[in-house]
């Protein structure tokens, strides 16, 4: 079946064989070796999972659109070693990002990057930096993307107001009578409700733009150099849509702090470590801090009368400050 797939696709040479690669639990990915010019060559092909993701050519115009941006940024820049700074979508034989097969499935081949690893979890403050800073090159290279818009590929997935009211929806009708067991919780959540207007009111108020973003800012979602350490260039594009710096700075936070893996059951292993706060700040900071508003830099300023010393303590006082900061649906 997987020969029969990457025929489908602008690549050159036969093909060799395919395996399961990678520890993503959205889509399908493999890794595809091609025989050509005496060597074998390696692709990554992945089935899109479009039950997640309802509208697969839309996400992969996203997805060529930002990556054509992002290649021309580093062409401009002189920045050696292309193929490693930036994925590169292989079209089908009919000029599309992606194919569908008789079942309905969606398929997308790109290229792999040599030399490079992801990590699922931290063992470095030094890799926090590296990962942050990747994080924060990919919001710089797009901050004069062109229109039109990107497509939303999982709609609301950062509306934070809508969450809420699906909760207390489910919260009223309470279909599993699981409320009796999340009281603490349940009351920290109402508690802390209008944190989820804070973001919403600032895009409103013009003091926040929205951005093109990546939504998905898992410490596995940059691809790091093997030898050096040096976080080569953001993958798992799917989610790149129109968003929030504060959204990738905090999902970036939300899953680095703790030295867990983020479905972890057991409470008493997660802690935040402010070391690895220190670090993801200064890399994110390293790479976009010239293209952010000041008003991005320190979110408590809506309610602090533009003093950016009480902001900034607004800004440390909130719980796990994450609370800013929706989970996605899924990892991927």
């Amino acid at each position: 079946m997987i020969k029969s797939i990457i025929d489908q696709f602008n690549i050159d040479g036969e093909y060799v064989d395919a395996r399961p690669y990678g520890s993503g639990h959205i889509n399908d990915t493999y890794l595809v070796h091609v025989h050509r010019g005496g060597g074998d060559v390696p692709y990554i092909l992945q089935r899109i999972n479009h039950n997640v993701f309802h509208n697969p050519p839309g996400l992969m115009e996203n997805m060529i659109r930002v990556t054509r941006h992002i290649r021309r940024k580093l062409e401009e820049r002189q920045v050696p070693d292309l193929s490693r700074r930036v994925p590169e979508v292989v079209l089908t034989r009919g000029g599309t990002g992606c194919y569908k097969d008789p079942e309905g499935n969606y398929w997308r081949v790109l290229n792999h990057i040599e030399g490079a690893r992801t990590f699922d979890t931290l063992n470095s403050t030094g890799q926090a930096f590296q990962a942050a800073r990747a994080f924060g090159a990919f919001l710089e290279m797009l901050n004069d993307f062109p229109g039109p818009p990107l497509h939303e590929t999982i709609p609301g997935f950062h509306n934070g107001p809508k969450r809420l009211r699906d909760f207390r929806k489910v919260l009223e009708t309470d279909p599993h009578n699981r409320a009796k067991t999340a009281k603490p919780e349940i009351e920290f959540v109402q508690a802390h409700a209008s944190l989820f207007d804070v973001l919403p009111g600032l895009v409103k108020e013009g003091k926040i733009p929205v951005r093109v973003t990546h939504n998905d800012t898992k410490i596995n979602n940059v691809m790091v150099d093997e030898k050096t350490g040096e976080g080569l260039c953001v993958i798992d594009l799917d989610t790149v849509m129109p968003g929030l710096s504060a959204y990738d700075f905090g999902d970036l936070a939300r899953t680095t702090l703790s030295p867990t893996d983020e479905d972890e059951r057991d409470l008493s292993k997660i802690s935040v470590q402010m070391p690895l706060f220190e670090a993801i700040l200064k890399g994110f900071l390293s790479t976009a801090g010239e293209i952010l508003t000041r008003t991005e830099r320190i979110p408590g300023l809506r309610h602090q009368d533009d003093d950016p010393d009480r902001g900034d303590a607004v800004f440390n006082r909130l719980p796990g400050r994450g609370c800013l900061f929706q989970d996605s649906p899924g990892g991927s």
